[in-house]
This record gives C-alpha cells, structure tokens and sequence, in this order.
C-alpha cells in the first residue's frame, strides 16, 4: 500500500510560483471547485499542490480552514495515480483549488470533486492535451 501523505515538499507555499501559476496555467471549473494547474520545469517529476477558499462567501476563519482541511484530505488520499504519472516526467506538476460555492460542503462532495478533477485531467494528459 502507497503512504498517502501531504509533505511539506508536496504543499505550494511559494508566492512567485502561486502567481506565475495563476496568470499562466490552466484552469478546469467543476460544480464547487476552480482548479488551476501549470506544468513546470523547476523541479524533475514533483507534484505540489495548494488549497483556498474565498474570504468572500466565507466571512469567519474557521469555516475557510475547515473546507480547506477537507480540501488537502481529499487531495492526499487520491493523487496516488497522478503522482506516479507525474514522476515519469520531465516536468513538475503545481495545482491550486479553490472552493467556490456559497455553502459549507460536507467532506464527500469535495472527495467527489477532486476525483472528477483528477479523472478529467489523466484523460485530457493521455489524450495529448
């Protein structure tokens, strides 16, 4: 069995690659969740990922962390698949999701989210997008 971790090697923290991330990745819109992605050549085969949540529809602290929580939990236990695909590459992965909806979510529908994210993306990455 794979160790399903969240290191902090894994974690996008850097202001100049969340930046250059968002003005020129890519972006996928789901349901709930904007997920915008860059394929990089900093760094051989590593997969880093980063989480928010709008201050916006989500005035108290506590309700951003938890969603965000929810956010790296149900990140952590299903990139197994794209990590392995990640690390055959020469180029690294870098993926921020934000959640957009208005509502607080339960932990199932974001697990459901980002597998629909990460389906969506293998498939678009084998077909040659």
């Amino acid at each position: 069995m794979a160790v399903q971790t969240l290191g902090k090697s894994e974690r996008l923290k850097s202001r100049k690659q969340i930046e250059l991330l968002f003005s020129k990745g890519k972006k996928i819109h789901l349901q709930s969740i904007r997920v915008y992605y860059r394929w990089d050549f900093v760094k051989k085969g590593s997969l880093q990922a980063g989480f928010g949540v709008s201050a916006r529809y989500f005035k108290k602290a506590v309700d951003r962390n938890r969603i965000k929580r929810q956010l790296r939990e149900a990140w952590r236990t299903q990139k197994s698949s794209l990590r392995d695909m990640v690390a055959g590459r020469d180029e690294s992965l870098d993926v921020f999701i934000i959640y957009s909806a208005k509502e607080l979510p339960g932990y199932e529908e974001l697990k459901t989210q980002v597998a629909l994210f990460l389906t969506r993306f293998q498939s678009g990455i084998n077909e040659g997008k």
